[in-house]
């Protein structure tokens, strides 16, 4: 197994000028790529005999309006993919930006690593990310009728709808939360005698 160190060097030398940032930090090797040079980097990292990374283990999409509670500067959404060299015993994680806040969209995996298909679902399901090509682009965790991505920050905890069974109908209905929003916030912290 390589250190961290060489892995850096040999992923920066390979993928040159298509990487925008490859980052070393905390043991971690982080590539960071603009969607247009996306599918390149992942079929060089798959294929280029001093990477051989293999195998994609997780994807998943970020919303980073609100990162860190701290207000963010920069594209909102981004994939995140992490992919592992069996053969190198390394990993090495993978960002692409999407470039429109308002619809973002990247290309899709599935061509490149098959292990993508039901984790790109999912970041489209819970982030409404949309991914070009894409042999089947459904939602995988929510109901066929759900409104709206529940990860995405400013989506509300109630959600927009809710179904109950109703009784005189004898079906199941969606109908708007009935639900009053309230804040939930520990007696300790809202009273400042409490205890005293």
């Amino acid at each position: 197994m390589a250190d961290v160190k060489t892995l850096h060097e040999t992923v920066a030398r390979v993928l040159g000028g298509k990487a925008s940032k490859v980052i070393s930090a905390l043991g971690e090797i982080t590539v960071e790529c603009l969607p247009e040079n996306y599918l390149e980097i992942m079929t060089t990292l798959r294929d280029h005999a001093d990477l051989h990374f293999e195998s994609l283990v997780d994807l998943c999409g970020v919303d980073y309006s609100t990162y860190k509670n701290e207000p963010w500067e920069g594209k909102r959404f981004a994939v995140v993919s992490q992919l592992v060299s069996v053969k190198n015993n390394q990993r090495i994680r993978v960002r692409v930006w999407c470039q429109d806040d308002d619809f973002p969209v990247v290309d899709s995996l599935t061509e490149i690593y098959n292990s993508a298909d039901w984790y790109e679902r999912e970041a489209f399901d819970l982030y409404g990310i949309l991914f070009n090509n894409h042999p089947d682009l459904r939602r995988i965790l929510t109901d066929y009728g759900f409104v709206g991505h529940p990860f995405r920050k400013d989506f509300p905890i109630s959600g927009y709808v809710e179904m109950r069974y109703d009784e005189a109908e004898k079906r199941v209905i969606y109908q708007p939360v009935t639900i009053e929003p309230r804040e939930i916030t520990p007696r300790i912290v809202r009273e400042e005698n409490y205890g005293g």
